[in-house]
């Protein structure tokens, strides 16, 4: 059955939700505050990078069936159920999560919601508590829901199309069954849902990152171990993933993690638990945190050591700018951190990614950008792999020994071919392997 849906924020978040809702069968309008955003929208843009989502807007904004729009007052004459999808970042000059952007969708919504019976749909990952004190903030006829996004950028529409899980945070009934009808297509074809309340709901999302923040920084733990005791971490996580209750996704170590969600969501967790008085619950993560920030410097470390012990006058190749593969984001970059590192002490640093490179030199106007990884590795004395796009694990490496000054590459993502290079002609190098 169609409902009509609003989606309030339009960034990775909502741009995606909006477009599947349409995709779902309802009618969709999307709501943002920038204006040249919504024009992008209207004219069946998406203004960053995204496997799919692109195609999927421009269809529905062609059948009519999703629209954009700056006004509020628009938002709530046409909606049944609105989604707020708007970001949480980091507080400046603090870890706790900055909900200047959640409490300002309540503020606008609310006033013009009173006598409409709308459902108000949470979805932002926020600190537990936040929604209670929203839902105080809605008129008597108004019902607020959390229903946390479990969104992987590069598989953000499939996840919105066939999530592994829908979580509902309400408080009644009748919540909890405009929920349903709004993913009754979604739920059709077998999708489990968990129904909690609120306080349940908004930890469910800050707890699942913690928990895979916390896998990825004990491989690279284990990394740091292996390099000191003359070990393989691959062969090491190969052997733990064979353990049915590990398994072996999130185990591979390398440059560590990055993108606008775990680094800033372990941070206000942690952040959050201190408020509560159970600091000291998730006083680990700080370590997660920790391990993951050394691996960043290990590969600069390693990478000064292979240019004959300090960079200046090195020429430098970068093989990735975005956080990981099939996404164009350079939030909090391990690739970026690692080239400005090395740019500060003197490199010569030239950066290739397939999608991410507008953002980039945004971002670090001062880095060189190139317009291949050839033109990359072009008299390079040192290679970085630091994200892992198939494009450069299908890179010849005999091809490639001709272009670069010296032929050493540093995989930071252990992604490559380690024989295939070697056998080149190359020095591999790998965090926690020989």
């Amino acid at each position: 059955m169609s409902a009509r849906v609003t989606v309030i924020g339009t960034g990775y978040l909502g741009a995606t939700h909006a477009a599947c809702m349409a995709e779902i069968g309802h009618e969709v309008l999307g709501l943002d505050v920038d204006p040249d955003k919504v024009a992008a929208l209207r004219s069946g843009r998406v203004p960053f990078y995204e496997p799919g989502l692109e195609e999927l807007l421009a269809k529905h904004v062609a059948t009519g069936r999703l629209r954009f729009t700056t006004s509020y007052e628009e938002v709530a004459e046409f909606g049944e159920v609105h989604f707020s999808c708007v970001g949480t970042p980091q507080s400046p000059g603090g870890n706790a999560a900055d909900l200047r952007y959640v409490d300002a969708v309540i503020e606008h919504l609310a006033p013009l919601l009173a006598g409409r019976n709308a459902l108000v749909v949470g979805k932002s990952t926020v600190p537990v508590g936040t929604a209670e004190r929203l839902a105080a903030m809605l008129p008597e006829d108004a019902e607020l829901a959390w229903n946390p996004e479990f969104l992987r950028e590069g598989f953000a529409v499939e996840d919105t199309l066939r999530p592994d899980r829908l979580v509902f945070g309400v408080r009644s009934t009748t919540a909890e069954a405009r929920l349903r009808a709004v993913y009754a297509p979604v739920i059709s074809n077998g999708t489990p849902v968990v129904v909690t309340d609120f306080p349940t709901a908004e930890l469910v999302k800050t707890s699942a990152n913690a928990f895979l923040a916390t896998k990825i920084s004990f491989i690279n733990a284990m990394a740091e171990v292996c390099e000191a005791a003359g070990a393989d971490v691959t062969l090491l996580a190969e052997a733990l993933s064979h353990d049915t209750r590990i398994g072996g996704r999130f185990l591979r170590a390398g440059v560590g993690f990055g993108g606008g969600c775990l680094p800033k969501d372990i941070r206000a967790f942690t952040a959050r638990a201190g408020e509560l008085g159970v600091g000291r619950a998730l006083a680990f993560l700080r370590e997660v945190d920790d391990i993951n920030m050394r691996r960043r410097s290990r590969v600069v470390d390693l990478a000064r050591e292979a240019a004959g012990g300090g960079f200046l006058g090195r020429r430098i190749a970068v093989l990735g700018a975005a956080f990981k593969p099939d996404s164009d984001d350079i939030r909090d970059s391990p690739a970026l951190n690692v080239a400005a590192q090395i740019q500060l002490q003197g490199g010569n640093v030239s950066v290739y990614d397939p999608k991410a490179m507008d953002n980039a030199r945004k971002a670090f106007p001062t880095l060189a950008y190139a317009t291949s990884a050839e033109d990359a590795l072009s008299g390079a004395d040192v290679v970085l792999h630091l994200t892992e796009w198939q494009e450069f694990r299908d890179l010849d490496p005999a091809v490639l020994r001709d272009k670069v000054a010296r032929p050493y590459v540093i995989d930071g993502r252990n992604a490559l071919d380690a024989g295939r290079w070697r056998a080149a002609g190359w020095t591999y190098r790998a965090l926690g392997r020989p």
